[in-house]
């Protein structure tokens, strides 16, 4: 993989420890900026056009959280990811919260960085697919829109409750789902792009929404959503079904 038209800012306030990180970056063709405190991490960001930011958490003057917020009011493309000695979850979800792409829990090892770091530009700079853009769905006889987070059954009757507002993540789920209609959603995508995090707490958290999006849905019994053991769910919609 030739990286050497990838630039990153690298802040971390342990001058050796990101001399270190610089030069095995380096080593794999990134061209690398290090700063050693938030302060100096703005004023390079201001000054170079940067593909990846990596930044550290704990700093004096300001600290990574500063940071990412400050860089995300100029740029809400360029991917972060955090370097944490903090495992707490409220801190991880906080990054996630400011719009960080990946964290690292310290101490870890430079390959873990430069996987991560592939993995994130991987994903960033893929062809984009027209589906993320879609805004309005018809599932069976309902109709989905999506920036209004409205749900409405078409073939209600006059005292039939017939339109639900759902909640951001209600709204988010099926809107995957209407993306991979009739195929298997991934429950690790699912997890990942909407709850920010991929554990037992989270999974079941998406199984009390997939329960609610049953509910909303059931009035057409041509819809249903299946659970696929291991891998996800799918949406089945009869009508969309190509004829055997």
């Amino acid at each position: 993989m030739a990286n050497a038209h990838y630039k990153i800012l690298l802040v971390e306030d342990d001058q050796n420890f990101g001399d270190v990180l610089r030069s095995y970056l380096e080593m794999h063709d990134y061209d690398v900026v290090l700063a050693t405190d938030g302060v100096l991490g703005l004023e390079a960001f201001k000054k170079g056009n940067f593909d990846l930011c990596v930044f550290d958490v704990m700093m004096p003057r300001k600290d990574g959280f500063t940071l990412a917020k400050e860089i995300r009011e100029r740029n809400q493309e360029v991917p972060i990811i955090f370097l944490t000695a903090k495992t707490m979850k409220d801190d991880v979800l906080n990054g996630f919260k400011i719009g960080a792409d990946d964290y690292i829990s310290k101490p870890f090892n430079s390959e873990e960085l430069l996987l991560r770091i592939q993995a994130v530009l991987k994903r960033v700079n893929k062809t984009a697919d027209p589906r993320d853009d879609q805004r309005e769905y018809t599932i069976g006889k309902y109709h989905f829109n999506y920036p209004l987070r409205i749900l409405t059954f078409s073939d209600a009757k006059p005292d039939e409750e017939s339109q639900w507002k759902l909640s951001p993540k209600e709204a988010e789920l099926l809107k995957m789902f209407c993306k991979y209609v009739n195929d298997v959603t991934p429950r690790s995508e699912a997890l990942t792009k909407i709850w920010h995090e991929d554990n037992y707490f989270t999974a079941r958290s998406m199984d009390v929404f997939v329960t609610k999006l049953r509910k909303y849905l059931a009035k057409d019994s041509g819809i249903e959503i299946v659970n696929i053991h291991g891998n996800g769910f799918q949406l089945l919609v009869k009508d969309l079904m190509p004829e055997r």
